[in-house]
């Protein structure tokens, strides 16, 4: 009795700990930290956003599909104010570029960058390999949705937003 006890609990133990969350770049998974300098300098964590469905945009100027998905992420952020934010992170290594696609688009939420490209620590947290790469991140830092566009980004933060 007290053998089958212990394998039982055992067993729970070993099922409840491979369930566990872990930082990741899966649905499910708590978003890697991204901390990098804004468009002043000023360093803007990812985790200055928790309590906030947050889409963590990978983008860049010379990006095409990038810059032609920003008409509809301006459209849904200005849908959702208070709501919804969007946590850019450019992957321009030329400061003029970046700050002119910026300017030329009228993109008005957080945007971050360390110029630095490929060599970038989020490059590596969130196994990127191209762009566009985005993330919905909810209230406590859990992606819900990853590499989400157009009519899927739009029907799913309906969902979410009009429970709320």
């Amino acid at each position: 009795m007290n053998k089958t006890l212990l394998i039982l609990a055992f067993l729970c133990c070993v099922i409840t700990s491979s369930k566990a969350q872990v930082v990741g770049t899966e649905v499910g998974d708590i978003a890697p930290e991204i901390d990098l300098p804004d468009t002043k300098g000023n360093n803007i964590a990812l985790s200055s956003f928790r309590g906030e469905l947050v889409l963590v945009d990978f983008w860049a100027s010379w990006c095409g599909p990038c810059t032609k998905e920003h008409p509809q992420l301006l459209k849904l952020y200005n849908t959702y104010p208070d709501k919804f934010t969007i946590f850019s992170i450019s992957m321009d290594t030329k400061k003029a570029l970046w700050f002119a696609a910026i300017a030329k688009q009228k993109l008005p939420w957080t945007q971050v960058s360390d110029l630095k490209y490929w060599q970038s620590p989020a490059v590596t947290d969130y196994r990127l390999q191209s762009v566009p790469l985005n993330f919905l991140i909810d209230k406590n830092g859990i992606i819900l949705a990853k590499n989400i566009h157009g009519k899927a980004l739009e029907d799913k933060l309906k969902s979410l937003l009009t429970v709320q």
